[in-house]
């Protein structure tokens, strides 16, 4: 185990290429994506509920697969649309490749289902219907239908960009004359009808010509009369569908597949309600022979934005309408990750055994988080251990809900956060890269996730970063500000010294108290560059605007007097709580002078307390304050010189000065939040 490199303990060279983000209609690398796919041990039992109806219809004809994006939402609607539909992929049976990746010998019922399932002749319409409605306006009132009908014409051979030149072409279709029609418009323009129809408005006399001639008709413009004529209606889809299921075989199906249809319809009622209505259509229509499966993301209004009641409440009618309902947890992605990834070459299991064996006692306390911070999950056994290293379990949560969240605050470049920025999957391999030179015993720090989202992040949020990395010399300092962008948002975990530790562990061998040492040197270092902010034991990282705010607020002069009275008030007020002190062995009250660094506030009384504060000049001679004390009927405490306290005092009052002067007349919305 001595020289054994984590590049050689993978079962897969970890630098292969991975498709982090699946493109549900994307025809590259198929049969790498049907091998690559895992089927989780909870997906295997939603998969299972789903062919149950599938094959045995009853009323439902809608799936609706959610989770948050890097879950893998898109990859299984690709795989179930390639599955179902038993395409030949390059060589690949992918029916057999999904019988490989269930446990069959366990699950009888699960094979059972999808041979009946496969045995149904279909056909699947797989799109995202962001990409295929780029010329489509939202606001329209059919916009959502539009996509449909766009994807189903093209999917029948017609001419999907304008829907009433399809609506021509499935007319002559119907009545066995469209062959003769391209034949007869090639004779007449000299060119193919694919050709003609994308330039419609210049060949209408040679249309005119061909159309007549194999129907027999003699109309003039007659593409302007079906330009005219078209109207679109749900009905008359549902309506086409089930006159093109007619003409297949006995128990086909149609299936649309719709990846991110979740952010597409949220917020606009209009389309909410066409969604809806096009599920119920082809589910009466076609009576369960025209299945409609779509994603969208867990929280839609991370996505949207906060939806009102009405919408929320009509968004939740329409998940209704899709009776299954197959949901994605984080438990999945670390399981496709632990399976896609990190699975181990059978020669590296015995030395991460060792490490487990040698190292399982300290790992409660290595990788506990204390403070009032959320606990994570540890390692649950040696195979556990095994499956995840060189990552520690509570990362994949806590990053899952780092992106989440950053999304949330509008972190990511791009329109929406699943597309802009890496998935969880490409994150981590960016990560096992970067160890692979390590040897074994190296593990993977929080921070190092940091990298894998910096292209999709929006610059002027971590531009920090950038100067940090040019001119700190300190690498954990900026170890640790990347590890406190990425939880900035993640409002569960506390970020304190100690939990900062944690995710600077790099090693099972690490001296944990010189670590700790080392990262609150780190954190002074940050805050007096004003990298971060310190508010009691937690510290934040300072997005550009809160960068400008803080600096203001640390230039902002404060008179001393200001500060002597708050301390005056937290002493007199605060930790002696009265004007009076009681004599223990007469059991009577006496007012007293209260008295700060000489001055008196207050009314002067025959005894009193004086307080010596740090920025009394004389605060570090105790034998010339006892002189100077000495013949007063006064108790003298000399208070100690506790740098933090004071420093907070003084952060507090240029605070409230600041704000005083600032927030009214503050421009920016993101400067008044801070």
């Amino acid at each position: 185990m001595a020289n054994l490199l984590l590049s050689k303990i993978f079962l897969k060279p970890v630098d292969r290429p991975i498709e982090g983000v699946i493109k549900a209609d994307g025809e590259t690398g198929l049969k790498t994506e049907v091998e690559e796919y895992v089927l989780t041990a909870e997906v295997e039992r939603r998969l299972e509920s789903f062919l149950e109806v599938y094959v045995d219809y009853a009323n439902a004809n809608g799936v609706w697969i959610s989770g948050f994006f890097g879950s893998g939402k898109s990859h299984l609607l690709k795989m179930l649309a390639l599955l179902l539909e038993k395409r030949p992929i390059d060589g690949c049976d992918i029916v057999a490749e999904f019988f490989k990746k269930c446990d069959l010998a366990e699950n009888a019922i699960l094979r059972g289902l999808l041979e009946k399932a496969v045995a149904i002749p279909s056909e699947s319409i797989l799109f995202n219907i962001d990409q295929k409605a780029d010329v489509i306006s939202k606001q329209q009132v059919d916009a959502l239908v539009a996509v449909f009908v766009k994807v189903f014409d093209e999917h029948c051979g017609y001419y999907s960009k304008q829907a009433w030149i399809a609506d021509f072409e499935r007319r002559l279709d119907k009545d066995g004359h469209l062959q003769e029609f391209r034949k007869a418009f090639e004779a007449a323009a000299g060119n193919t009808w694919e050709w003609g129809r994308e330039r419609i408005t210049r060949v209408t006399e040679q249309v005119d010509q061909a159309y007549c001639k194999v129907t027999g008709a003699t109309k003039s413009n007659i593409m302007d009369a079906y330009r005219q004529d078209y109207r679109l209606s749900i009905e008359d889809f549902a309506e086409q569908v089930k006159q093109y299921i007619a003409k297949k075989p006995k128990g086909f199906r149609l299936n649309f597949y719709v990846d991110e249809v979740g952010q597409y319809v949220a917020g606009t009622p209009k389309l909410m309600t066409n969604l809806q209505t096009i599920a119920e259509s082809l589910a009466t229509r076609c009576n369960g022979q025209s299945w409609v499966l779509v994603t969208a993301q867990e929280d839609m209004n991370m996505v949207v934005g906060e939806m009102n009641k009405k919408e929320a409440n009509d968004f939740t009618k329409i998940q209704a309408r899709f009776k299954e309902r197959m949901k994605l947890t984080s438990q999945d992605v670390s399981e496709v990750i632990e399976k896609r990834l990190l699975a181990k070459d059978e020669s590296a299991v015995a030395p991460l055994e060792t490490i487990y064996r040698d190292q399982s006692n300290n790992f409660s306390t290595m990788f506990d988080f204390a403070d009032g911070s959320q606990t994570y999950r540890n390692y649950r056994d040696c195979q556990h251990f095994v499956d995840c290293y060189p990552f520690v379990p509570y990362q994949f949560v806590l990053f899952q809900s780092s992106i989440r969240n950053l999304s949330e605050a509008n972190a990511f470049e791009g329109k929406n956060s699943s597309v802009g920025e890496r998935s969880m999957l490409g994150v981590f391999q960016d990560v096992a890269r970067q160890l692979s030179k390590f040897e074994v015993g190296q593990i993977a720090t929080f921070d190092l996730m940091f990298e894998g989202l910096r292209q999709a992040l929006k610059s002027q949020l971590h531009s920090a970063i950038g100067t940090a990395e040019k001119n700190l010399d300190n690498p954990l300092a900026i170890r640790l500000l990347k590890a406190l962008f990425l939880v900035k948002y993640v409002r569960e975990f506390k970020a304190t010294a100690h939990n900062l530790s944690v995710l600077m562990l790099d090693r099972f061998d690490t001296n944990v108290s010189e670590l700790r040492k080392r990262v609150q040197e780190a954190l002074n270092l940050l805050e007096s560059q004003i990298y971060i902010q310190r508010n009691g034991d937690l510290y934040e990282f300072l997005t550009n605007d809160e960068k400008e705010v803080e600096t203001a607020i640390k230039n902002t002069e404060v008179e001393t007097e200001v500060i002597a009275d708050a301390l005056s008030k937290m002493l007199f007020d605060g930790a002696l709580r009265g004007r009076q002190l009681r004599h223990s062995s007469s059991g009577r009250d006496f007012v007293f002078t209260r008295k700060l660094d000489d001055r008196i506030s207050g009314r002067e009384a025959e005894l009193g307390v004086h307080f010596i504060s740090p920025f009394h000049p004389h605060s570090d001679k105790l034998d010339q304050l006892k002189m100077q004390s000495a013949g007063r009927r006064e108790m003298l405490a000399v208070l100690p010189s506790e740098d933090r306290l004071y420093r907070d005092l003084f952060l507090l009052k240029q605070t409230e000065k600041y704000i005083k002067q600032n927030l009214a007349t503050a421009q920016k919305e993101s400067v008044k939040k801070t």
